[in-house]
């Protein structure tokens, strides 16, 4: 698993998040208490070059009514924003190229179903097949 430190980077770091955090159970107490949607919005603009692309994926972390009136997401929101930073971070990591990881989060992948990671992501579920995806692409694992 990518170190808490990675995700709330992806995040916005401490300048979004008002601090560092340097332990899971800092990023659980953030998440808990719900994130700044400016965190949503980081993550998505890091995952995402596509501006259009980058509109339905946030409103489909949040509805856009709701993202419009609100300073801070739900905890349910903040969880789907940790689990997107956290596959975010974790491509970067495997890559070692945010334009590349970009690139792979975006493109259809046959492991996937056709669909790309970063749309798996939005499930629980989702988030853990593309992570195990990453996780063997950087360790030469077979599928």
């Amino acid at each position: 698993m990518i170190d808490s430190e990675r995700v709330a980077e992806v995040m916005g770091g401490p300048e979004v998040l008002g601090g560092p955090v340097r332990s899971l159970s800092a990023l659980e107490s953030l998440v808990d208490a719900g994130l700044p949607k400016e965190a949503l919005r980081r993550v998505v603009e890091r995952a995402i070059s596509e501006r259009q692309e980058r509109r339905q994926i946030l409103y489909a972390i949040v509805p856009e009514a709701t993202y419009k009136r609100r300073q801070v997401l739900s905890p349910d929101a903040s969880e789907r924003t940790e689990r997107l930073a956290r596959v975010v971070a974790t491509a970067e990591y495997v890559w070692d190229d945010p334009e590349q990881a970009r690139r792979f989060l975006h493109e259809p992948h046959p492991m996937l179903e056709g669909r790309s990671p970063v749309r798996v992501a939005l499930t629980e579920l989702g988030a853990r097949r593309a992570e195990d995806l990453l996780w063997g692409l950087f360790y030469g694992l077979p599928a």
